[in-house]
């Protein structure tokens, strides 16, 4: 488990994450408590947590005596296959439009934080630092840094950097499968590195955006931080009004 996230949430995520998968059908009985604890080897009281947050969004349903059911709602699950969906594959888009113009990788001693998210062990002493600044239309944009084990790191080179996406590396070069990602998005402010890196003065709003890709196993392989440019970044957005149990949810949908 992340140690950085708390564990209910982890566990919350991977039960969505079979919902959504289909790999428990509308209406299945999901494994009890017990098992369910057994196999994330944690206490049935950090399992009920969970339950009962997917339980008030609707997406399970408790039958007393019987055991706790995927709901039956086709519209719901679909809509939280939707959920979010938009923005992150809206930050790819953004990114997939616009050019590498500098990379500069570095061998580090991994900060204490960096170590405990992306789960290395004692011995690990070292991460691959990548830091890139991409352009559109000849103006900075993102400037990202990202940290990977040396493992990885030590298979990917700058001028491979230059070409394509270190994500579209590590899936088609490395063979990496990734399974998952726990990302965080916040409003910001530009420091002096992020401001000198995009030309804008220091202070300047900032999309300050954290991302931990998972492979196999939950295993955390990369930790990518992503500063964005306020004045040029727009997200735009369609939603639509799905029905839970007790209230709706509005979501993000394509046409």
């Amino acid at each position: 488990m992340n140690t950085i996230v708390p564990v209910y949430y982890q566990i919350k995520q991977a039960i969505k994450n079979w919902i959504i998968n289909r790999e428990f059908d509308p209406g299945q009985k999901i494994p009890s408590e017990n098992e369910l604890a057994d196999r994330f080897k944690v206490s049935r009281l950090t399992v009920r947590q969970a339950i009962s947050q997917l339980t008030q969004e609707g997406l399970l349903t408790s039958k007393r005596g019987e055991g706790t059911f995927v709901t039956e709602n086709e519209n719901l699950i679909t809509g939280f296959s939707l959920e979010f969906r938009g923005f992150i594959d809206d930050l790819f888009y953004q990114v997939s439009k616009s050019k590498t113009k500098s990379v500069k990788m570095s061998t580090m001693t991994v900060p204490k934080l960096i170590k405990e998210k992306l789960e290395l062990n004692k011995e690990d002493e070292e991460v691959v630092q990548i830091k890139r600044v991409r352009f559109k239309e000849n103006t900075s944009f993102a400037y990202t840094v990202n940290y990977v084990p040396l493992e990885i790191g030590q298979k990917i080179t700058a001028a491979e950097l230059y070409k394509k996406p270190l994500l579209q590396i590590m899936e088609q070069d490395l063979g990496i499968q990734f399974t998952e990602a726990f990302q965080t998005i916040e409003a910001s402010f530009a420091g002096k590195e992020v401001a000198e890196q995009l030309d804008i003065p220091s202070g300047s709003p900032i999309l300050f955006v954290e991302r931990i890709m998972y492979a196999k196993k939950r295993k955390p392989v990369e930790l990518v931080q992503s500063s964005y440019r306020g004045d040029l970044y727009k997200y735009i957005v369609r939603l639509r009004n799905v029905k839970r149990k007790d209230s709706s949810i509005w979501v993000h949908y394509a046409d």
